[in-house]
């Protein structure tokens, strides 16, 4: 249990479609949340009016409105100002669909109070027996992007990124580099995205799944399509930023080397390659060699600069 001494909790619930759901995930809140912050998204049902009838018992209940849909994202980016606004210490983000069970806010948060982390986040494949009522085909999504996000945010460490039942510390809100968050479903992944850039703590806690006939609004293979192009430019932007931009360490150079080593024998091999082609000549071993071993080593100095990256993920909670 938290002890008497507590900071400011706020949980924020961005809505959009909810007036079936959203009474019995506010109803079942603990009592040690101060504050619970709904934004409607400009929602076409009476979310607005569940949640205004509620707020006549519970004075902790704020709700925001947006006058045109914003993306889960943006709901949950107008959430956090207003939890900034009223003071909070930490904020939970919770979806309005009952798929989160509240009775994790409590683990989810222990980690911000003892200034182990920075941002917490669910995480639903440590549970086996309720792993397997998730959804096959989000299950092989989150196995793909959830390597892709490794490499694009350097969180070697966590997994399961588009888990939206997650905890951050407010005062590192006003850090983060609000334009380049994402306002639709690529929030949870860009929100890693730049807390790596700040080098905030990260860390997973064992959520189960929880899924009933609902069906998501993400599409695993529309996210498929889109997320990977997103997390090759971050990834890209991670790079530079962090190994040639803030600092130079033997990661920059296995870098350089690497990819300088890799495209000489690449552009080595094709060219003798179509020269054997075009003369019906074979190549000599030497020159096979030639293109082999700088591919050999430049992909050795490449996955030697992932390991050395691996082992730079943030471990220093920010002040």
């Amino acid at each position: 249990m938290l002890s008497q001494v507590m900071p400011k909790i706020a949980v924020v619930i961005p809505a959009y479609k909810a007036a079936l759901t959203i009474q019995k995930v506010i109803e079942h809140l603990p009592s040690f949340v101060c504050e619970v912050i709904v934004v409607d998204d400009c929602s076409p049902d009476n979310t607005s009016e569940i949640v205004t009838a509620l707020q006549r018992n519970d004075p902790r209940i704020t709700l925001h409105r947006h006058v045109s849909n914003q993306g889960v994202g943006g709901a949950v980016w107008t959430g956090y100002k207003i939890a900034l606004e009223k003071g909070a210490d930490v904020v939970v983000k919770m979806d309005s669909d009952d798929q989160m069970d509240p009775v994790y806010i409590e683990p989810l948060i222990r980690p911000i109070i003892d200034r182990r982390a920075d941002y917490v986040k669910g995480n639903r494949f440590l549970h086996e027996k309720e792993l397997v009522r998730m959804p096959w085909m989000r299950r092989i999504g989150n196995l793909g992007l959830s390597f892709l996000t490794k490499l694009a945010s350097g969180y070697w460490n966590i997994f399961d990124p588009t888990n939206g039942y997650t905890a951050i510390r407010a005062s590192l809100i006003p850090k983060l580099n609000e334009a380049r968050i994402d306002r639709r479903y690529f929030f949870e992944s860009s929100m890693l995205i730049e807390l790596g850039m700040q080098r905030a703590v990260v860390r997973d806690i064992s959520i189960p799944a929880k899924y009933g006939d609902e069906k998501s609004s993400l599409s695993e293979l529309k996210s498929l399509i889109e997320f990977p192009p997103k997390l090759l430019r971050a990834l890209i932007r991670r790079t530079i930023y962090l190994y040639f931009l803030r600092d130079f360490t033997a990661v920059s150079v296995f870098i350089v080397a690497g990819f300088l080593l890799s495209f000489f024998g690449f552009l080595w091999g094709v060219r003798h390659w179509v020269l054997s082609m075009q003369t019906g000549s074979e190549s000599s071993t030497g020159t096979v060699m030639i293109a082999v071993l700088p591919l050999i080593i430049g992909l050795q100095l490449i996955l030697q600069a992932v390991v050395l990256d691996i082992q730079n993920v943030p471990t220093e909670v920010l002040d």
